[in-house]
């Protein structure tokens, strides 16, 4: 998989920003003409699945709301609740689909005991980097089966997305993986379909929420986890019982992060209120990039200082995952009819994007 500059995720989204930034000129223009007062004053509570705390995937969403209520200049407003405060981290689709809440944040890999599909728009196993997920989510089909997966599924909800990071590691562990025989027995904490991928190594697979990750690994209820970039980890701490991190996160090449908005909610709000929302959530994907392609290379020279050892999985047992991989995929495709709907359209594209991406750029 290449890895690209930044420029090429700033031109990506280059046009959906300038209309970001003309939605917030506009309204302040707009301010003194009555344009704004005559908009209905709209209050969102919105809840989170991450802690508001945890770097990048959590302030992110603090940064979406911040973004709108300045834009919004008063005709729109969100508050944002942490995990607990009004529903619990894995309540929030239901929550926001029931309308108990108007807003939620989140990561659509959580509800995969709901919706078969979900994963294959939050993380994809050997999948697409950032750049090209991001196309394939606006350029392509990716946006349109989206929303298409929760309406099928009776989800009263308006999805888009107002996030997305780099690449992760794949695990933190406390004994050196030699062999994939030494992941027999283990309890871990793995998201999305890399857990099935883990599964068929004998791995038992927890899917938590972030907060009750370190007191599992604390407390012995898993042996090993894995979660997010090094800058990231190490806030939760994993680095203090677990001194093996592996490389490179071939279960998340890129991460997405969605905003659910109750759908009675969304239709009810004004042009100029959605068209604030879509393009803070596209300018919030900027920032969420730079800052995590910025911030793991000082983090890992602070792990080796605290005795981690960095290793990368070899080039065979990489192989094993993908073939292991391909296994999950067939048997997913088989198992539900959506679920293969999107995978054939995400591959489908992908092939096309590999005739540019495969001689376009030098690494």
């Amino acid at each position: 998989m290449n890895r690209f500059g930044t420029m090429k995720y700033l031109s990506l989204l280059l046009t959906p920003v300038i209309l970001f930034l003309s939605a917030c000129s506009d309204n302040q223009s707009n301010s003194g003409s009555g344009e704004t007062s005559a908009v209905k004053k709209r209050n969102l509570r919105l809840v989170s699945l991450q802690n508001t705390a945890t770097p990048i995937v959590g302030e992110q969403i603090v940064w979406l709301a911040d973004s709108i209520n300045e834009m919004a200049a008063g005709s729109l407003q969100i508050k944002v609740y942490d995990p607990d405060k009004l529903v619990g981290a894995m309540e929030v689709l239901d929550a926001v689909s029931s309308g108990k809440v108007e807003a939620g944040y989140s990561s659509s890999g959580f509800w995969m005991g709901k919706i078969p599909a979900a994963p294959l728009f939050c993380s994809v196993p050997f999948g697409p980097d950032t750049a090209e997920y991001l196309s394939w989510f606006y350029y392509g089909n990716g946006m349109k089966l989206y929303q298409e997966m929760y309406d099928t599924h009776n989800f009263n909800v308006k999805v888009l997305l107002c996030g997305i990071i780099p690449p992760e590691s794949s695990g933190w562990f406390a004994n050196e993986i030699k062999s994939l025989d030494d992941l027999q027995g283990l309890k871990m904490r793995f998201f999305g379909l890399g857990g099935d991928i883990m599964k068929k190594y004998g791995v038992a697979v927890r899917l938590l929420p972030p907060g009750e990750i370190y007191p599992a690994l604390e407390k012995g209820v898993i042996d090993a986890t894995e979660f997010s970039m090094p800058s990231i980890d190490e806030q939760l701490g994993f680095y203090k019982i677990a001194k093996y991190n592996y490389f490179p996160g071939w279960h998340q090449q890129s991460s997405t992060f969605e905003l659910l908005i109750n759908k009675d909610v969304w239709n009810s709000l004004a042009t100029s209120q959605q068209a604030i929302i879509e393009n803070a959530g596209r300018a919030n994907i900027i920032k969420g990039i730079a800052i995590g392609e910025g911030s793991q290379g000082p983090a890992m020279k602070r792990n080796v200082d605290r005795g981690v050892h960095q290793i990368n999985w070899s080039p065979e047992i990489i192989e094993q995952f993908r073939e292991t991989w391909h296994e999950v995929v067939a048997e997913k495709v088989e198992e539900d009819p959506f679920f293969k709907k999107v995978w054939e359209d995400l591959s489908a594209f992908r092939a096309e994007y590999k005739e540019w991406s495969s001689r376009a750029y030098t690494r």
